[in-house]
C-alpha cells in the first residue's frame, strides 16, 4: 500500500477521490459550501487529467436528471451538492433509486432555508432519507474520501444510488492531514463498472420508465426496499475489504468504549470527534461513559445498533436536526423504536443541537453525559427532547 499524507479540506478530498475514480459523466450546478467539489473537478477536467464528460447544468434538478440520463446509457455517473440543491433534486432522487441506478453523490450538510444559512446542520440528508439512496456519514475528512471510495463499491454491486456527506464548513473547508491512496490502488479498488440493462446496449433493447399502475408498482417498490436491506451485506464487505488493502475498517458504525459503558452519546458526523474527547475524560474520572457515531444511516442498521445498545442504562440522542413534530429528532425516533422491543430499555432522551452550524463544544457534551449519569440513578427522565444551547 502507497499512501500520501497530505493536508486537504472535504471538498479537496471528495474532488481528488472523484479524479482518481474518473467517472463517465458528471453534471453539477454549484452551491455553497459544495461548490468547491465540482470546481476543482471541473480544473482536472479542463487539464485532461480525467476523461469524464463535465456537463454544467441550470439547476441541481437537471444535475440529477442528466446524471439519470448517463447512467442509464450505461455510463458512470457522478454529482455533488448541499442543502437546496438537494431539495431541488428531490423529485428525481426518487427517480434514480427507483430506476437502480448506481449514481454516487458527495453531498455537503447545510441547514435549509429560511431563514437562509449556509451552515451545518443535517436537515437537507434527513429530507431526503426516504428516498431509496444510501446515506453514509463522515466524522473526518479521511472518512470522507474514504468513504466516497467505498461508495463506488457498494452502488454498483447493489445497483443503487449512494451519498457520502461531510459537515458544511466544519469539514468542507478546514484542512485536515489524510492519507490518500494512489491513482493505481483506487483504480484497482473500484474496479472497471460493468452495467446492467441499459439503454444503449442494442443487443438487449429494453424500456425504461413506463408506467406501472396497480398491478405491479407495488411489487416493484419492494424490490427497491429489499435490496437496500440487502445491500447491508455490501456495505459491510466493502468496509473490511477497504481495511485488509489499506488498514482503515469501517462498518455501519464505530462503538467507541461502549461495550461496558452505563451512559452513553449517539451521534453522526463531525461531533462525534468532540465528544470522544469529553469520553476519554469522564472514563479518567471513573465515569462508564461511551459512544455510538453512526456512519450508515441508510440502511438502517436496526438490528446491530439494538445488540450494541442494550444493555447502557441511559442513552442521549444527538440529532442535528428537527422533525418540527413536536415529539423529536428524525435519529431519536429510529434509535428509540429499535430498542422499544427490550425488555429492559435503556432510558433514552434527544438533543436537538446545532441547527444553523451553532456550535457544540466539549462543555455542552460533558452536560449531557451529566444529565445521562442522573437519569441512570433515579431512572426518571425529566425533558424528553431539549433544545441544546437555544438562548432563553
Amino acid at each position: 500500500m502507497s499512501e500520501r499524507r497530505i493536508g486537504k479540506t472535504a471538498n479537496e478530498a471528495f474532488a481528488e477521490a472523484m479524479r482518481q475514480i474518473n467517472p463517465d459523466v458528471v453534471a453539477a450546478y454549484p452551491i455553497t459550501p459544495a461548490t468547491e467539489i465540482v470546481q476543482i473537478f471541473s480544473q482536472f477536467v479542463a487539464d485532461g487529467k480525467v476523461d469524464t464528460e463535465f456537463v454544467p447544468v441550470e439547476s441541481e434538478h437537471s444535475a440529477m436528471s442528466a446524471v439519470i440520463g448517463a447512467s442509464l446509457a450505461g455510463a458512470r455517473a457522478m454529482t455533488a451538492t448541499s442543502s437546496q440543491g438537494l431539495a431541488l433534486m428531490w423529485e428525481v432522487l426518487n427517480i434514480a433509486s427507483g430506476l437502480r441506478l448506481p449514481i454516487i453523490m458527495p453531498m455537503v450538510n447545510r441547514s435549509l432555508s429560511a431563514p437562509i444559512n449556509i451552515h451545518c446542520d443535517h436537515s437537507d440528508s434527513m429530507g431526503a432519507r426516504d428516498t431509496g439512496w444510501i446515506q453514509i456519514f463522515s466524522e473526518s475528512v479521511q472518512e470522507s474520501y474514504d468513504n466516497l471510495l467505498q461508495a463506488v463499491r457498494i452502488a454498483e454491486e447493489m445497483f443503487l444510488p449512494v451519498m457520502v456527506t461531510t459537515d458544511g464548513f466544519i469539514l468542507s473547508h478546514c484542512l485536515e492531514l489524510i492519507e490518500s491512496l494512489s491513482d493505481k490502488e483506487v483504480k484497482e479498488f473500484i474496479g472497471k463498472y460493468q452495467p446492467k440493462n441499459f439503454l444503449l446496449d442494442i443487443e438487449h433493447p429494453i424500456t425504461i420508465g413506463a408506467l406501472d399502475l396497480q398491478d405491479y408498482y407495488f411489487e416493484h417498490k419492494r424490490q427497491e426496499a429489499e435490496a437496500m436491506i440487502k445491500s447491508k451485506e455490501v456495505i459491510l464487505k466493502v468496509g473490511e475489504e477497504f481495511g485488509e488493502k489499506f488498514g482503515r475498517n469501517y462498518r455501519f458504525f464505530e462503538d467507541y468504549k461502549i461495550s461496558d459503558s452505563e451512559v452513553a452519546i449517539v451521534v453522526m458526523g463531525s461531533t462525534a470527534g468532540t465528544a470522544k474527547t469529553v469520553v476519554d475524560q469522564l472514563r479518567e474520572e471513573g465515569i462508564k461513559a461511551g459512544l455510538l457515531k453512526l456512519r450508515v444511516f441508510r440502511p438502517f442498521p436496526a438490528k446491530e445498533l439494538k445488540e450494541v445498545l442494550k444493555n447502557v442504562k441511559a442513552i442521549a440522542i444527538l440529532d442535528r436536526s428537527d422533525s418540527f413534530n413536536a415529539v423529536s429528532g428524525p435519529l431519536f425516533s429510529e434509535i428509540r423504536n429499535v430498542l422499544y422491543d427490550l425488555e429492559e430499555r435503556p432510558k433514552i432522551v434527544d438533543y436537538i443541537y446545532g441547527l444553523g452550524g451553532r456550535d457544540i463544544g466539549l462543555k455542552e457534551i460533558r452536560g449531557i453525559y451529566q444529565e445521562l449519569e442522573e437519569i441512570k440513578k433515579t431512572n426518571k427522565i425529566k425533558t424528553l427532547v431539549q433544545y441544546l444551547g437555544v438562548r432563553e
